[in-house]
């Protein structure tokens, strides 16, 4: 394979590694294995640390190729808990505070997970990378500032319901670029009465890349060890 010329690999990222370690990691290990000083690797969509799943990485001159993979269509496996929230909508943050969930029902949960399907607004997390004046949203969070994040417009085409289990449940989301699941999770416990936050997230689809087209990060070091790669 030429990583200069320009080469387009599917990982699986790992729990608790950012997309920024991924990329990192990778780039050392090709730039030793080819032996140049620096390689262009880039990534198609973030995830954050705390969800696995689909991650492209492109390299060299296949950097050029980014923009077009993050426009496509992204599927995602979500497990959201009822009945309570974390500032950061995910288990990055400990729980703020709870609500009731007595009067949850799985139709209920049906009928309103299809209020999101189409075209909606979203207003992203305050703990994301999106840019509030030269600052990441992030970054106001973490100094205990409190800024206006103006909602984005997406489109949500698919959600189901693949597992109802008070206080538990997991859905199946196919959306467009600029998604936040952690959002979609928020938005879900509102829409119930409720509360809600991630308890787990995997990336299954970017496009037509599947996770079983995926490699893991040890295979991959292992393929390059034996030049099958």
């Amino acid at each position: 394979m030429d990583y200069i010329a320009g080469e387009i690999l599917y990982f699986n990222k790992p729990l608790a590694w950012t997309s920024f370690n991924l990329v990192n990691r990778v780039r050392g290990v090709l730039s030793r294995h080819i032996g140049v000083k620096k390689l262009k690797v880039g990534h198609a969509g973030t995830l954050d640390p705390l969800a696995t799943g689909v991650m492209i990485l492109c390299t060299g001159k296949a950097t050029k190729q980014i923009e077009s993979f993050q426009y496509q269509t992204k599927e995602y496996i979500a497990t959201l808990q009822l009945g309570a929230t974390t500032p950061s909508f995910d288990l990055e943050k400990e729980i703020d505070a709870t609500y009731p969930i007595e009067h949850i029902t799985e139709k209920l949960v049906r009928e309103t997970l299809q209020q999101f399907i189409g075209t909606i607004e979203q207003i992203p997390p305050t703990f994301s990378a999106v840019k509030i004046d030269g600052k990441r949203a992030y970054q106001y969070a973490r100094e205990g500032m409190e800024v206006e994040i103006q909602p984005k417009t997406l489109v949500i085409d698919e959600i189901e319901l693949l597992d109802y289990n008070l206080p538990s449940i997991t859905i199946r989301v196919v959306c467009s670029k600029g998604t936040y699941i952690r959002a979609l999770a928020r938005d879900i416990g509102i829409a119930l009465h409720s509360g809600a936050h991630l308890t787990a997230l995997q990336r299954t689809r970017i496009g037509d890349i599947t996770l079983d087209k995926c490699m893991e990060y040890e295979d991959f070091i292992q393929q390059l060890t034996n030049n099958t790669l």
